[in-house]
């Protein structure tokens, strides 16, 4: 993409009511844009990047097994009063409106009941199971508390996989799976050495669940490090203070729900034996635009922000600097498209600080700079964002390190 083209532009200010790290840098670098508290709009770089965590958070959960769909935003009031969870005593969160003929609805905030409640057409005996469906989808919630930018929003992007199994030990081992699944997740999303693996409380489905947390100073929970190699926590919500205490940001969680869904919708199965059993069901989280809000927060630095090599919109960001370089900038754009290197090429006529300033702000990875040395010398000025390291390379050179 020619940065010439690209109808977002960047902002030395920060919008005033904007108070969270990563919203005023998504905002002044041209990734996102505020609709109305905890309601953001995804511009052309910052859909580049959701797309990108999307694709990591597919690539893992299809590899355990994982078949994806999407359940409908509109959710029945008669589904969810199976549960009880239409009342909103029970349910703090929802959004609800009314068809014309006054039947209530609401905008789903989370898609436990309706599923099994799809569920029970498919299901019916041992042999139909396991199961692990889930789904990339957009839920709402209507949170009293939104002013953390992407990290907590009333509109979000949300991975939600579900569990159905025959027995404990069924189950038991695909939660180890999804464990492992999560954290390859955030690794290769570059919060994996800032990530815990989090006892907490388990609500009203189990005495326990896990929660996956970030360790930064814009987070909403405390936990305790237990023991650092093997990436462990605990909540402090469990009262139990046990290591250092820090502040964290809840990227994902995992929750075994029992027959607390499966009973009220009779989602059973017939045993080899022929016998009657309800169906186990566990329910597996992550928060795709929160986790895209939290690797701002935990990695940008004074001058902006600092993208992971696998979440970067681009590879690169080729800069241009006097006139006369432009025609080999060109060149160089063109051999990196043919390479399918995706490119970020500044081109616009403006002086050398501002373009800089722009791509620290932006993030992306790799920095190739066209000045009049390059111009006689034929080698490129490529600059680490995350380091700050410099180098002179061929593009040859370039090319083979980035294919």
């Amino acid at each position: 993409m020619r940065q010439s083209t690209l109808f977002t532009k960047t902002r030395r200010e920060a919008p005033k009511d904007e108070v969270s790290k990563n919203a005023i840098l998504l905002t002044r670098a041209g990734f996102i844009h505020k609709e109305m508290a905890g309601v953001y709009s995804y511009l052309p770089l910052g859909l580049r990047v959701l797309k990108k965590i999307e694709s990591i958070v597919r690539e893992e959960m299809n590899a355990i097994g994982g078949q994806e769909l999407i359940l409908t935003a509109l959710q029945k009031k008669e589904v969810w009063e199976k549960v009880g969870r239409w009342n909103d005593e029970v349910v703090d969160v929802w959004f609800k409106t009314k068809l014309k003929d006054n039947v209530e609805l609401g905008l789903g905030f989370t898609h436990d009941e309706e599923l099994v409640n799809l569920l029970t057409e498919y299901i019916a005996s041992y042999k139909d199971l396991p199961i692990y469906p889930y789904q990339i989808q957009t839920k709402f919630r209507n949170e009293l508390r939104a002013k953390s930018g992407i990290v907590r929003g009333r509109e979000f992007l949300m991975k939600d996989l579900y569990s159905f199994n025959r027995t404990e030990e069924e189950q038991n081992e695909f939660y180890e799976r999804v464990k492992k699944a999560y954290m390859n997740v955030f690794g290769r999303c570059g919060i994996g050495d800032k990530t815990y693996f989090t006892l907490a409380d388990g609500s009203t489905f189990s005495k326990y669940s896990h929660e996956f947390q970030t360790v930064s100073e814009a987070g909403e929970d405390i936990i305790y490090i237990t023991d650092e190699d093997k990436k462990e926590a605990i909540n402090k919500e469990l009262g139990e203070k046990d290591g250092k205490e820090f502040k964290s940001i809840e990227v994902g969680n995992i929750f075994k729900q029992g027959t607390k869904y499966t009973e009220p919708f009779d989602l059973l199965y017939q045993d080899e034996d022929g016998k009657q059993k309800p169906v186990l069901m566990g329910g597996y989280g992550i928060g795709v635009t929160r986790l895209m809000g939290t690797v701002v927060e935990v990695l940008s630095d004074e001058k902006g922000i600092v993208w992971p090599k696998e979440i970067a919109p681009f590879q690169v960001h080729l800069i241009s600097l006097p006139q006369k370089t432009v025609f080999w900038a060109d060149e160089i754009y063109k051999t990196l498209q043919v390479k399918n290197i995706e490119v970020l090429y500044d081109d616009r006529d403006l002086r050398a600080g501002e373009k800089f300033a722009d791509a620290d702000l932006i993030g992306i990875p790799t920095r190739v700079i066209v000045g009049d040395k390059a111009l006689e010398s034929k080698m490129l000025e490529v600059k680490d964002r995350a380091s700050g390291e410099t180098k002179e390379m061929t593009l040859e050179s370039l090319t083979n390190e980035l294919i």
